[in-house]
C-alpha cells in the first residue's frame, strides 16, 4: 500500500481525535474522581462504546485473526468463552457500581484494601496490576507496529509505529483524563466495527462468496475447521488460554474500573448490553478475517502479519484498507491509554496514597500524571523486543492478573475472607506465575493461568480460615450491596 496514504490517514485520525479529546474537557479535572472516573457521570451509550474499544484492541483484528490463522476454528471457541465470561460483569457490575458510589472508590485495589481492612492489600494488588499490565500494554503497541510496517511493506518501520501509538496514548490520557479517552473511544469503536465489517464482506465476496469461501476452507484447509485441527489447540492449550481470558473482565483493572463510571444503574446495564452486542459482531469479523488470510496467504511465518497483508491485498480497496488500519490502530491506542490511566490511578491512590498517608487528593492526581509517561515508556521498551504471538502474550498477561479473582469473589460473597489470605494468595501465586512464564514450565501439562487460579484460590481459602476476618466490615459491605440491589429491583 502507498505509504503516503497511510501517513495522511494517520494525520487525519490524530487531528479528529485530538479535536474530540479537547471538546470533551468538561467537568472537574482537578481531582482523582474527575480525572480518572469522569465524575462517575458517563452515559450508557458512551460507556458501552468506550468499554468495547478498550477491551477489543489490537488483540482482535491482529491477534485473534492471527490465532485463527495459526489454530483454526478453535480460536472461535476461545473467544466465545471470553464472551461467556462477560456474564460475570452482568453479575458483578452492579455490585462494583454500588460500593464504588457509596464508598467513593477510585480503583478496584482500593476497594479490596477497604473491604479486607488492610492498606497492604491495596498496595500489593496495585503493584501486581502494574507488573502484569505493562506487558499487555506492550502487546497493543506491538500490534500497531506490525500493522503499519506490514501494511506499508516496511515504509513505516515497526519502531515508528510503536512510537506513534505511545505518543498518542500519552496525549489522550493527559488532555482530559478518562473523559477524553471515553469520547475518543466512542468514535473509534463505531469507526472500527463498521469499517472492519465492510472489509470482511468485500474479502468474502472476492473469494467466491460465502459458499465459495467455506468450500475452499473445507477442501484445501479442512484442519482449520476442526479442533484440534493442525494440533495447535490441544485440550491443555485450549484450557490454558481460555480460563484466564474468561475472567478478563474481573481480573483486568482497566476494565473493572469502568464499572465505577456510569452515571446510573441503567447506564451500567446499557453499557453491558451494548458491549455484548459489539463483541459478538466483532468476534465473527475477526475469525472470518483469519480464515481469509488462511486462503490468501497460506505460508506465513509470522501470523501477526496476516491482517496487514489482507489490508494491502488487491481485493481490498486502498481507501477502505487505510480506514480499517486507522480503526485497528485507534483500538490499540484506546486500550493503552485506558491502561495508562488505570495504572496511574492505582499507583497514585493505592501505592503512593497509602505510603504517604497524609497526601492530598491533588497531590495524588499530580503523582498519577507523572506516572502516565513512565508506564508508557516501559511499555514502549517492552514492545521494542518484538515478541510474538500477540494473542499468546495477551493470555500470558491475563494469567498473571487472574490471581486476584478469588479475592474479588470473596469481597462480595465470603465474609470469612481475610487480608492475610489475599496477601498470601497474590504474592505467592504471582511469583509462581512469573516463574512458570519465564521458564515456560507447564507442570502436569497445565498452563500458568490454570495454576494461578488453582493456587490463588487454595491459598486464599486456607490462609483466611487460619486468620481473623474483618467480620464487621464484611457484613456492612455485603448488606450495602444487598439493600441497593433490592431497591433497584423495586423500581
Amino acid at each position: 500500500m502507498n505509504t503516503s496514504y497511510v501517513w495522511w490517514a494517520i494525520a487525519i485520525y490524530i487531528f479528529i481525535s485530538l479535536l474530540i479529546a479537547f471538546m470533551s474537557r468538561t467537568g472537574n479535572q482537578n481531582n482523582m474522581v474527575g480525572y480518572f472516573l469522569g465524575d462517575r457521570k458517563l452515559g450508557g451509550f458512551v460507556s458501552a462504546l468506550s468499554y468495547s474499544a478498550t477491551t477489543y484492541s489490537a488483540f482482535m483484528l491482529v491477534g485473534l485473526a492471527g490465532l485463527t490463522y495459526r489454530g483454526g476454528v478453535g480460536a472461535l471457541g476461545f473467544e466465545l468463552i471470553y464472551l461467556m465470561g462477560v456474564s460475570l460483569i452482568a453479575f458483578f457490575g452492579p455490585r462494583f457500581w454500588v460500593v464504588g458510589k457509596k464508598y467513593g472508590y477510585v480503583t478496584p485495589s482500593e476497594m479490596l484494601g477497604d473491604r479486607y481492612q488492610d492498606k497492604r492489600v491495596a498496595i500489593i494488588v496495585a503493584i501486581s496490576s502494574c507488573l502484569f499490565l505493562i506487558p499487555y500494554s506492550a502487546v497493543q503497541l506491538t500490534g500497531v507496529g506490525y500493522l503499519l510496517s506490514g501494511l506499508t511493506n516496511g515504509g513505516i518501520s515497526f519502531s515508528s509505529g510503536v512510537l506513534i501509538a505511545t505518543v498518542m496514548a500519552i496525549l489522550f490520557s493527559y488532555i482530559a483524563g478518562i473523559r477524553s479517552v471515553a469520547w475518543t473511544d466512542s468514535l473509534q469503536a463505531i469507526f472500527m466495527i463498521i469499517s472492519s465489517t465492510l472489509v470482511i464482506l468485500i474479502l468474502i465476496n472476492g473469494l467466491g462468496g460465502f459458499n465459495g469461501f467455506f468450500h475452499t476452507l473445507e477442501t484445501k484447509y479442512p484442519e482449520s475447521l476442526s479442533v484440534p485441527g493442525n494440533g495447535f489447540f490441544s485440550f491443555f492449550t485450549f484450557i490454558g488460554m481460555t480460563i484466564p481470558w474468561m475472567f478478563f473482565s474481573l481480573s483486568n483493572p482497566q476494565v473493572s474500573q469502568r464499572l465505577y463510571m456510569p452515571a446510573s444503574m441503567k447506564d451500567l446495564k446499557i453499557m453491558i448490553l451494548g458491549f455484548m452486542i459489539f463483541g459478538v459482531i466483532y468476534t465473527l469479523v475477526a475469525i472470518l478475517w483469519g480464515f481469509s488470510a488462511t486462503i490468501m496467504f497460506p505460508d506465513l511465518e509470522n501470523v501477526d502479519l496476516a491482517t496487514p497483508l489482507l489490508l494491502s491485498s488487491d481485493i481490498v480497496p486502498p481507501i477502505l484498507g487505510v480506514i480499517v488500519m486507522v480503526g485497528i490502530m485507534a483500538a490499540a491506542i484506546s486500550t493503552i491509554d485506558s491502561i495508562l490511566l488505570t495504572l496511574a490511578s492505582v499507583f497514585a491512590k493505592d501505592v503512593y496514597g497509602n505510603i504517604k498517608k497524609k497526601s492530598s487528593d491533588k497531590m495524588q492526581l499530580r503523582i498519577g500524571k507523572i506516572i502516565i509517561p513512565i508506564i508508557a515508556i516501559l511499555a514502549y521498551l517492552f514492545a521494542e523486543m518484538e515478541l510474538s504471538i500477540i494473542a499468546l502474550l495477551s493470555v500470558a498477561s491475563s494469567a498473571g492478573l487472574i490471581i486476584v479473582v478469588p479475592a474479588i469473589f470473596g469481597t462480595f460473597f465470603w465474609k470469612r475472607g481475610t487480608a492475610k489470605g489475599v496477601l498470601a494468595s497474590v504474592i505467592i501465586t504471582g511469583l509462581i506465575v512469573i516463574c512458570l512464564e519465564a521458564f515456560q514450565w507447564k507442570p502436569l501439562g497445565l498452563a500458568s493461568g490454570i495454576w494461578g487460579l488453582i493456587l490463588s484460590t487454595s491459598i486464599f481459602i486456607i490462609v483466611s480460615l487460619l486468620t481473623k476476618a474483618p467480620v464487621e466490615k464484611a457484613n456492612e459491605f455485603i448488606d450495602t450491596v444487598k439493600v441497593a440491589l433490592q431497591a433497584e429491583k423495586r423500581k
